[in-house]
């Protein structure tokens, strides 16, 4: 057999062992949701589980995307900023 067909035949085989695999819809693997859920305002202080997650249990990481969201729109400022002639 070819290189491309026994690839093809190995990928095959992943993709269906992967969907096979794969946990089902609304069935948690881990209690870490239902923590969160229940004690998410008195760690906190939130009332939205939802920001209590972004801005406290997952600070670092909110801070890091804020972080390229910056940088990469601060590129495109750059890229695409008019030049001025200075000999006017």
């Amino acid at each position: 057999m070819k290189a491309k067909t026994i690839f093809f035949i190995i990928f095959m085989a992943f993709l269906l062992y992967a969907a096979f695999e794969i946990h089902p819809f609304s069935k948690p693997t881990s209690k870490m949701d239902d923590y969160i859920i229940s004690n998410a305002q008195n760690e906190t202080g939130a009332n939205n589980v939802v920001t209590s997650v972004v801005f406290d249990y997952r600070g670092y990481d909110t801070l890091g995307e804020a972080t390229v969201l910056f940088a990469a729109v601060s590129g495109v400022l750059v890229a695409l900023r008019r030049k001025e002639d200075k000999h006017e």
